[in-house]
């Protein structure tokens, strides 16, 4: 039994490594718009701060859709449900004002923080999962600092920022984890 789960694993890496590089790419990308919008609510930045949960959705079905055999499918489905409701929660917040967005960006951060921590526990047999078990811890971290910053006299949305870019890198780091956690000798 042991071998036909290694056998999915492997399997379901490629798909995987894939994903994790796209999101690297994806953050990556996201952040530098957003510092480029500057650190007001500006439509531009309203968009980007609901796009960034609506991609984690989109990026979750697929890799539930590749994980079906092979991992913590209801991990994902959790992590779809709670990202859709940070979308929709951020486009809201959006019309009140730059703490009401870190309020629900940081419950939103902690929630699939979690999420993410358990899926990277759950996917150890695959290799390459330590960078999300950690990068899911720290999104519990960042989210409670990003509720606790929404307190302050003049709150900023360029933290975010640097939450993207962070959580891109350890994505990519995930990526080349897999690569040489499933690299098999050649026949």
């Amino acid at each position: 039994m042991a071998s036909t789960a290694s056998a999915e694993h492997v399997a379901a890496t490629p798909a995987l490594r894939r994903l994790y590089v796209i999101r690297f790419a994806f953050a990556a990308a996201w952040a530098v718009l957003l510092m480029v919008s500057g650190s007001g609510l500006t439509l531009g930045a309203q968009l980007l701060l609901v796009l960034y949960p609506a991609f984690d959705v989109a990026a979750a079905v697929v890799d539930a859709r590749s994980a079906r055999t092979a991992g913590p499918v209801r991990g994902l489905y959790a992590n779809i449900a709670v990202s859709s409701l940070a979308a929709v929660g951020i486009a809201v917040a959006g019309t009140s004002g730059v703490a009401d967005v870190l309020r629900v960006w940081g419950a939103w951060a902690v929630l699939s923080g979690l999420v993410q921590l358990l899926v990277g526990v759950a996917r150890r047999p695959m290799g390459g999962q330590w960078a999300m078990i950690a990068s899911g811890g720290i999104s519990v971290l960042a989210g409670a600092a990003f509720f606790q910053s929404a307190s302050q006299d003049d709150p900023s949305l360029t933290a975010l920022a640097g939450y993207a870019t962070l959580g891109g890198i350890f994505f990519l780091v995930s990526a080349f984890r897999l690569s040489r956690s499933t690299s098999m000798p050649s026949r």
